[in-house]
């Protein structure tokens, strides 16, 4: 089986700051990824890597077979590839509906499969997007994204900063697109909450990959990510 995304032995960072140094990891079609780690040790510049925003200084990426190390961000997004950075960057001067109509592309997800998984953002399509709160927002940035029809989602730190029982509703939002087959990767500062809606786990360390497991095994043995984190976690 081929890869869906394949990096190998990427080195990349910004200037002359190595963030990666030597990365390599690889996920199948229609799988969900948590990318852990502590603080500052790569998590965001590997997505941003994978987008084209950083410099590459040695290594290879390939997404859906096609060599991507070389191409600049607006053809990997063209490629297939969405980003919800942590910056929510709504257009305030639209409406939420014409925030999400003017970056449709052609495929499966349109307006009524983002309001089914949004009901929030139903309610609020005649709103301006100053108008949204910070959870409000956020549930825009993801549809926003959706309506390019990625076949790999990237989000990074999609619930920093929100309520919980928006954070709840937004994890229960990236589960139920993984289990509908939509490939993510997430970054998030929450492990357990992270290996609950994923289904592989990845933990950078030094700009590498020093542990890779089944995110159900890890969310079972949370004392084995505890070494890595520095962070006492529970079930």
């Amino acid at each position: 089986m081929s890869h869906l995304l394949q990096m190998n032995e990427v080195r990349a960072g910004y200037g002359k700051a190595v963030v990666l140094n030597g990365i390599s990891f690889s996920m199948e079609q229609g799988q969900s990824v948590a990318l852990l780690g502590r603080n500052g040790v790569g998590k965001t510049t590997l997505l941003e890597t994978l987008m084209g925003n950083t410099q590459l200084s040695a290594g290879e990426i390939y997404f859906k077979g096609q060599p991507l190390h070389h191409l600049p961000p607006h053809q990997r997004a063209r490629l297939g590839l969405g980003w919800v950075p942590q910056e929510r960057g709504a257009f305030v001067s639209l409406t939420v509906e014409d925030n999400l109509r003017v970056v449709h592309r052609a495929g499966p997800w349109d307006l009524t499969r983002i309001y089914a998984l949004f009901p929030r953002l139903k309610e609020r399509q005649k709103n301006f997007g100053d108008q949204l709160s910070g959870g409000e927002q956020q549930m825009l940035a993801i549809a926003r994204a959706l309506m390019t029809n990625p076949d790999l989602l990237l989000l990074d730190e999609p619930m920093e900063g929100l309520a919980p029982v928006i954070v709840s509703e937004l994890a229960q939002a990236i589960k139920n697109m993984a289990l509908e087959g939509l490939p993510c990767i997430v970054v998030e500062q929450q492990p357990i909450l992270t290996l609950s809606i994923t289904e592989q786990a990845i933990v950078i360390e030094k700009g590498r990959v020093v542990l890779a497991e089944s995110s159900q095994y890890l969310a079972e043995n949370p004392e084995i990510l505890s070494n890595y984190l520095g962070l006492r976690l529970s079930t």
